[in-house]
């Protein structure tokens, strides 16, 4: 097996000290390994992603002796590759289109603070007819997450992490207006560029159950 790992900076800002040593831990990884370092330029946030924050990045790996295999990806020119995996997903019933409103979503978030746990979907749209969807509201497209049983990661440093699929909710994949979100992107491109190992901090350890899921 060739060991193929990834630093994949958000081009919101410069490239601080913790995406610095986040790339170093990838890079002494894939060199130890005789394998391959990809640089992947995770813009799928077009609000705040420029390209003098990229060309920062790119400056600062090449200063800090950093150097990647290939060009750099940019994920946002991969969108379609993306929508086209959302749609697989729908038409094997591994996803569904959500028309909740902003508003609705923003009860919910209420009602969680108000009870005093973490804000979450609750799903109102996961088994509902489609014949009711309104006519005037674009949707989400949404996983449909196993909500039995447990999803468990194997760390490399932590062990064997678990915790209980009704602690998470389903993903949206497709934002309203179409384009992908950044927990879709990144599985795909993990898939498609043969990813062997993510090496990141554990502040992401939520995320890596949710995309564990999507992975299967």
């Amino acid at each position: 097996m060739t060991v193929v790992t990834r630093f994949a900076p958000s081009p919101t800002g410069f490239l601080h000290i913790g995406g610095a040593r986040t790339a170093l831990f990838n890079w002494l990884f894939a060199r130890h390994h005789g394998g391959r370092f990809i640089l992947r330029i995770e813009d799928t946030d077009r609000a705040r992603s420029t390209p003098e924050n990229v060309q920062a990045i790119l400056d600062g790996m090449t200063w800090l002796e950093l150097d990647w295999d290939g060009e750099a990806e940019s994920q946002f020119a991969r969108r379609d590759r993306h929508a086209a995996a959302a749609q697989r997903l729908l038409e094997a019933g591994l996803a569904y289109r959500c028309y909740a409103t902003p508003a609705e979503l923003e009860e919910m978030r209420a009602r969680a603070r108000a009870e005093g746990r973490p804000p979450r979907y609750d799903g109102r749209w996961r088994d509902r007819d489609p014949a009711e969807a309104p006519a005037d509201i674009p949707p989400a497209v949404r996983f449909r997450a196993p909500t039995d049983g447990a999803t468990t990661i194997k760390d490399a440093v932590q062990g064997e992490v678990t915790v209980r699929n009704d602690q998470l909710d389903d993903m949206i994949l497709l934002r309203a207006d179409g384009t992908p979100t950044y927990m879709l992107s990144v599985v795909v491109d993990d898939i498609d560029m043969g990813i062997t190992h993510v090496i990141r901090g554990d502040d992401h350890l939520t995320n890596a159950f949710r995309q564990t899921q999507l992975f299967q």
